[in-house]
């Protein structure tokens, strides 16, 4: 097994989760950030992150940090740590071809005694039961004899300045106790705030789905009591600032459920009990309550034009926001795209602007293309506000708009 006096570490994927991960441990250890992606890697060569969770300044200071996408150089690792994307398919099943194609590509370059580590979130039993065969078949040594793998799952939440990879209690495992030992003391090198040592991978696995299932279904909850609310005709901002007096009152607001997490992991858990033979009905109900709520959204825009004599017939709509949550350029599994699409359907003219995103990412991903600059009044009969950045918010409040607005989520009334 290695030791830190050797210890050279290698983080597969550079992406919102692995970039972090490699900054901090190109800090103290030689470090390698391999990306199958020649574009990305050029980007990081000089400084830059597109994600804009590490800044220049940050990116030029990390002594012991290069990049690649060349193979050949990530070869002499002896401490792999693998964080790529997780995503669901057209029909919401698990697509692990990012997982297996990594897993791949490590077997090829596996010595003796080598640590793999998967931080990409998965069901319970996918590191040991998909990922650790392809390892084997590849390399052609045997787990727990030749080599080894543990599971740490990612908590990296995108565009939050303030909780970030230190700062963030991470959990770790390995598929032997040393080995989960050993890999628990790497980490504690670069986590301030300590490590939790799970019992098992699988453990460690379960342990972060159910993190973001837990979200999922608490804010299918609020999404929709504020459809019960609606009915009633009761602000459900105010009945949730008023339940929030109480000490112990769990304070989420209604909106789309986007992003790499939330709306996508719960699909993996299902998947899994399925397979088992449970129908795990919660679960399942609060995916289809968020994943209706673009829909409600749009019915509830219409309402509203209608409540305020607006024709729609012809109406010019711009929506203001596109990536998936506030102050992030993330546009991955966004449900603001539901809403384009919803409003197109029912035959409005849609435009979208938003300061944040890349928009050459969205037009690559969406086929659509959208503005980074605020419109002029005239380009435009009503707003959809929906996404609450900064920059957003300054131009609806400093700039005298004589629009109608739908500011589903409240930003404006805040």
């Amino acid at each position: 097994m290695n030791n830190f006096n050797n210890l050279k570490i290698c983080v597969v994927g550079l992406g919102y989760v692995g970039l972090p991960l490699a900054v901090e441990f190109g800090k103290k250890f030689q470090t390698v950030g391999f990306d199958i992606l020649s574009s990305r890697v050029d980007e990081l060569k000089v400084g830059v992150d597109s994600t804009l969770e590490c800044s220049h300044e940050e990116l030029s200071s990390i002594p012991y940090l290069q990049y690649t996408c060349n193979v050949e150089e990530i070869s002499d690792c002896n401490f792999y740590i693998i964080t790529v994307p997780t995503p669901v398919d057209a029909n919401k099943r698990p697509d692990l071809s990012p997982l297996i194609s990594a897993s791949n590509l490590l077997g090829s370059v596996l010595s003796k005694d080598d640590i793999v580590i998967y931080e990409s979130t998965v069901y319970p039993g996918a590191t040991e039961e998909d990922c650790v065969p392809v390892l084997e078949q590849v390399s052609g040594f045997k787990l727990n004899d030749d080599f080894f793998v543990g599971y740490s799952p990612e908590r990296i939440n995108p565009g939050d300045k303030e909780r970030r990879l230190p700062t963030i209690q991470k959990v770790v495992s390995g598929s032997t106790p040393e080995v989960a030992e050993f890999i628990n003391e790497v980490y504690k090198e670069i986590i301030m705030a300590g490590t939790h040592l799970a019992a098992s991978i699988k453990i460690a696995e379960a342990s972060k789905i159910i993190e973001n299932i837990q979200r999922d279904v608490n804010i299918a909850l609020v999404n929709e009591l504020h459809q019960i609310f609606d009915k009633l005709g009761i602000p459900t901002r105010d009945v949730i600032e008023a339940a929030s007096t109480k000490w112990n009152f769990m304070r989420l607001m209604p909106g789309l459920v986007g992003g790499h997490c939330i709306g996508v992991d719960p699909y993996y858990l299902l998947h899994k009990s399925q397979t088992s033979g449970y129908i795990p009905d919660l679960i399942r109900t609060a995916r289809e309550i968020n994943d209706s709520m673009p829909s409600y959204i749009v019915d509830s825009f219409l309402r509203e034009l209608m409540l305020r004599e607006i024709n729609p017939i012809g109406c010019k709509v711009m929506i203001f926001g596109f990536t998936f949550k506030e102050n992030c350029p993330d546009i991955r599994n966004t449900k603001n795209y539901d809403l384009y699409l919803g409003l197109k359907q029912l035959g409005f003219q849609v435009s979208v602007c938003d300061p944040w995103v890349d928009q050459d990412k969205v037009k690559s991903e969406y086929s659509l293309e959208i503005s980074s600059d605020f419109p002029s009044e005239e380009s435009y009969d009503v707003g959809l506000l929906a996404v609450g950045h900064s920059e957003i918010l300054d131009y609806l409040k400093n700039n005298g708009i004589n629009k109608f607005i739908y500011d589903f989520k409240g930003f404006l009334t805040k």
